[in-house]
């Protein structure tokens, strides 16, 4: 059964907003990224993880706010064969290898949404 275990926003100041969700909800910081193209703080409540994120809109305006989810599924091929069979489309793979916790698939759906979908799941989740 799948099931969602993670949420991304995108921050003016993931640094400021992480130290909100600590502070507020007793929120663990369970890792961070610092790439070429952005930065993300991962946050966790022991079974879903909340990636703050910089970036996002390119060489358009800057949205803030939510930006994706996630979804542990129990097998990444059938799930990516379930997704495009209903319309679905792949967008990109990130992290090191699908045996890795932080490896995604993401994808659009039909309306443009992008998620993402997991085996190992991310930082901080159970599955």
């Amino acid at each position: 059964m799948a099931k969602l275990r993670h949420f991304a926003l995108v921050c003016r100041d993931i640094d400021k907003t992480a130290k909100f969700y600590e502070e507020v909800f007793d929120f663990k910081r369970v890792g961070r990224d610092d790439l070429p193209f952005g930065s993300g703080i991962y946050l966790s409540d022991g079974t879903v993880n909340l990636a703050l994120l910089t970036g996002g809109g390119g060489d358009k305006e800057k949205v803030y706010g939510p930006n994706h989810f996630g979804v542990i599924v129990d097998n990444l091929a059938e799930a990516q064969e379930k997704i495009e069979a209903a319309g679905g489309t792949f967008y990109f793979e990130f992290g090191e290898s699908k045996d890795h916790m932080n490896f995604e698939k993401k994808f659009k759906d039909p309306e443009g949404t992008t998620f993402d979908i997991s085996e190992k799941g991310w930082l901080g989740t159970t599955k």
